[in-house]
């Protein structure tokens, strides 16, 4: 079942507006893959490697907090799965929540090159910018991922 195609944002004329608006843009493709897809086939994998859609947005909740909140992950490979008891609504519900906190603390970064506020411990911090550019290509490699994973699940297509 196709959907409507959403087309790459037309964001303002900084480098911030156009980092974060297309960072925006990634991460609401990737919640709205996730948002309402059928159980159990949203955590069942379908590829090798184990990856399945929930997964996906589980470790991208992790990533955002790790690299805007400065929260330490011990184990990175755990992060690609969701407890069997989360629901689909509850790990877009706690992405969506992690964006909206991410975002706040970027709203207070003026300059780009200065390093993030909220560094992870014992860790050198990393400007604003390489964390911008690196969760664009972070979400935008997983937004592929899911979209292959979510058209396997029920035709569903598009951003």
């Amino acid at each position: 079942m196709a959907t409507r195609d959403t087309p790459p944002p037309r964001t303002g004329t900084s480098e911030a507006e156009t980092l974060r608006g297309f960072l925006d843009y990634l991460r609401t493709s990737v919640a709205a893959k996730v948002d309402g897809a059928p159980e159990p086939e949203v955590r069942t994998a379908a590829v090798r490697s184990g990856t399945n859609l929930l997964g996906l947005l589980s470790h991208l909740t992790y990533v955002e907090r790790a690299i805007f909140l400065g929260e330490r992950v011990a184990d990175w490979q755990a992060t690609f799965r969701a407890a069997p008891e989360d629901s689909v609504a509850e790990v877009v519900a706690r992405y969506r929540t992690a964006v909206e906190s991410a975002n706040a603390v970027l709203d207070g970064c003026a300059d780009l090159a200065a390093p993030v506020p909220r560094p992870q411990p014992g860790k050198p911090a990393p400007s604003v910018r390489w964390a911008l550019a690196h969760m664009i290509e972070e979400t935008g490699r997983h937004a592929g991922h899911a979209d292959i994973l979510r058209e396997l699940i029920d035709g569903s297509t598009g951003r």
